[in-house]
């Protein structure tokens, strides 16, 4: 092999090697939350039943809305943990599934023989999604009870970081004060 042909690819493949490390350790989700703080766009989407729900109509509690697919197996690990939070902070949480890229007969199968105690909102255009920028599922958002977007967590919420950003909302209705 010639001494060019060396010297040539080294030219042309040394940029590419070069910008290609600089990426590696870079979490390509770790984009930055810009909602943190601002108001929680309102919506209106229909339920699996059919029923007409706005986010504005839960304003005075806070609100976990997750956006879940039944194609996302992190989004069914998860389930459970949400279901048993709903079922746990009953009226003083109000909890909204948004169904992500998914049809509502998926979703009806899905839920048939699970637990389902909040209401799951069909999304059809991904609309609310892209208003919140979601990127993915699952992901999940905290809103206090003045409609603020306190938290979004996307992947998969644990019970702890549940209990934890309830508390907080919760807190902050009963006192007034932000954590």
């Amino acid at each position: 092999m010639s001494w060019k042909i060396i010297a040539a690819s080294l030219v042309v493949l040394g940029p590419l090697f070069w910008v290609l490390a600089q990426g590696f350790g870079v979490d390509p989700h770790a984009v930055p939350f810009v909602l943190k703080d601002k108001p929680a766009l309102d919506f209106e989407l229909e339920t699996l039943d059919g029923e007409r729900v706005r986010l504005s109509d839960y304003r005075g509690k806070p609100v976990v809305i997750n956006f879940w697919s039944t194609w996302c197996e992190p989004c069914k690990a998860e389930h459970d943990v949400l279901q048993r939070g709903a079922a746990t902070y009953d009226s003083s949480v109000q909890f909204l599934g948004v169904i992500y890229q998914d049809s509502a007969d998926a979703a009806r199968e899905y839920l048939k023989p699970r637990l389902n105690g909040f209401p799951q909102l069909v999304d059809a255009k991904t609309r609310v999604a892209m208003d919140y920028g979601v990127s993915g599922v699952p992901e999940s958002f905290f809103i206090d009870a003045k409609g603020r977007i306190r938290h979004k967590e996307a992947g998969v919420v644990s019970p702890r970081l549940l209990i934890s950003q309830l508390r907080g909302l919760l807190t902050e209705v009963a006192t007034g004060v932000a954590p």
